[in-house]
């Protein structure tokens, strides 16, 4: 008889087997989880350190972060009820023969006195500006507050916005846009051309689009053009009816391109637009990249001013330089005699021919900067150490000088400060804003002239 087989071992064996696979599943699952535990705590520690690295050296991105649910850009409610109830209080005119301005560039040289001339005489004024940094935007925020002490609200955003435009003309019917929001300058525009075609031909359009297809009604706009457009012109004085179609700079291209661009949109949307070409304003509050400006600075720093000569000889570049006052009552002046845009809101066809027009704004009266340098340093009591070379080609044009009789004979204007009377205030305006004390002859701290 045959025993059967002793299967003791093999189930012994099998046992064993069992085991060691329990164990080795056992320290598996150990070391997956443990080496997942370290893999997430590495990936989180990584994470950390990236977002403190990015918050060390790009602080403009965790300033974005924390005040995001107050941009323009970013909320629908574009400030909420707070900034609504500022933007209609600012826009209300306090006069019932009022009007409703938006001021674009109104925390600008020009938008600035405009905004404050508008406010004082009864009418709604509401600004819009980005406060860029072409120059120092400190200055731009003390015109803000001035502004704001006056009533007048300044909205922090850009014309090329059109959810923020178009949420402006929901809750105002404004009557009229006074445009003066602009890439100024003609030397910045060789080194950066793309900011001029952003503000002055692409943020223009951007308005035109909103106020001939979604403004109701469609507003009466009073616009900044440049006496550049002149470019090589040699006719003198300048007058609208001489040609515009030789710029000197990207600058004055934009702009002439702008009086094509308002040409357009008046045939085709019935928009009542009125191109102010302003020559060289200057004044208190003024601009720190003007010649001016920067001379005043530069004198009383003992530093050296560069002073141009003609590049076809000896002779002086000559400015018609023109007091802000002066341009502020053209400004107003051109507002009040524009006709009502013709246009259908919504871009449909236009009822009939609307208003189209063009001035100078100027002082009729060239000035060699020769000249302004002199009445600088006896304003100043100090005398300017000057490099006088002959004007490289770098847009300038030698020679500006304004016929304004077509702006006089439709709204009166007039110039009445001549380049002495309106220095003094400058730089009375200059010494008390930056704390400077003059040693002088005059009780206000200025030498008189």
């Amino acid at each position: 008889m045959v025993s059967p087989p002793d299967t003791s071992k093999t189930t012994k064996l099998e046992r064993y087997n069992s085991y060691l696979r329990k164990v080795n599943s056992s320290s598996s699952t150990k070391i997956v989880t443990s080496t997942s535990k370290i893999l997430f705590r590495t990936t989180l520690l990584t994470a950390v350190v990236m977002i403190l690295f990015f918050t060390i050296n790009h602080p403009s991105l965790s300033i974005a972060t924390t005040r995001r649910p107050r941009s323009l850009l970013s909320s629908p409610s574009f400030g909420g009820a707070a900034w609504e109830k500022q933007v209609r209080k600012s826009s209300t005119p306090r006069s019932p023969t009022g009007i409703s301005v938006l001021v674009t560039g109104a925390g600008g040289f020009v938008g600035s006195h405009c905004s404050l001339a508008l406010r004082k005489r009864g009418d709604g004024v509401l600004g819009l500006d980005n406060f860029n940094s072409y120059y120092d935007p400190s200055l731009k925020r003390s015109r803000q507050q001035l502004l704001l002490k006056n009533g007048i609200f300044i909205v922090d955003g850009d014309i090329n916005n059109s959810g923020l435009l178009k949420k402006l003309f929901d809750m105002v019917p404004f009557t009229h846009i006074l445009h003066l929001a602009a890439q100024a300058g003609v030397r910045y525009a060789m080194k950066n051309p793309q900011s001029y075609i952003h503000s002055n031909i692409a943020g223009f359009v951007n308005l035109l689009e909103v106020a001939a297809k979604h403004a109701d009604p469609q507003p009466a706009i009073v616009w900044a053009s440049s006496s550049s457009v002149y470019g090589l012109n040699t006719a003198n004085p300048f007058s609208e009816s001489h040609r515009t179609d030789r710029p000197a700079s990207l600058y004055a291209a934009t702009k002439k391109a702008g009086e094509e661009i308002a040409h357009t949109y008046n045939h085709i949307y019935g928009l009542s637009l009125t191109g102010l070409r302003f020559f060289t304003v200057y004044g208190p509050w003024g601009r720190p990249d003007m010649a001016y400006f920067f001379f005043t600075k530069d004198i009383l720093n003992g530093k050296t001013i560069t002073v141009f000569r003609s590049a076809e000889g000896q002779k002086d570049v000559a400015r018609d330089f023109t007091y802000i006052d002066d341009v502020v009552k053209g400004c107003l002046g051109a507002l009040d005699t524009a006709e009502k845009s013709t246009g259908v809101p919504g871009g449909g066809k236009k009822r009939g021919p609307a208003q189209l027009r063009v001035y100078n704004l100027g002082n009729t009266s060239p000035v060699p900067v020769s000249k302004l340098v002199s009445i600088l340093e006896n304003l100043l009591s100090s005398k300017a150490k000057k490099n006088i070379v002959r004007m490289p080609a770098n847009g300038d044009v030698p020679y500006t000088h304004a016929n304004v009789s077509l702006a006089h004979h439709d709204f009166g204007y007039k110039p009445t400060t001549d380049l002495t009377s309106g220095l003094r205030k400058f730089v009375k305006w200059y010494v008390g804003y930056y704390g400077i004390h003059l040693k002088s002859e005059s009780s206000d701290g200025i030498k008189d002239v």
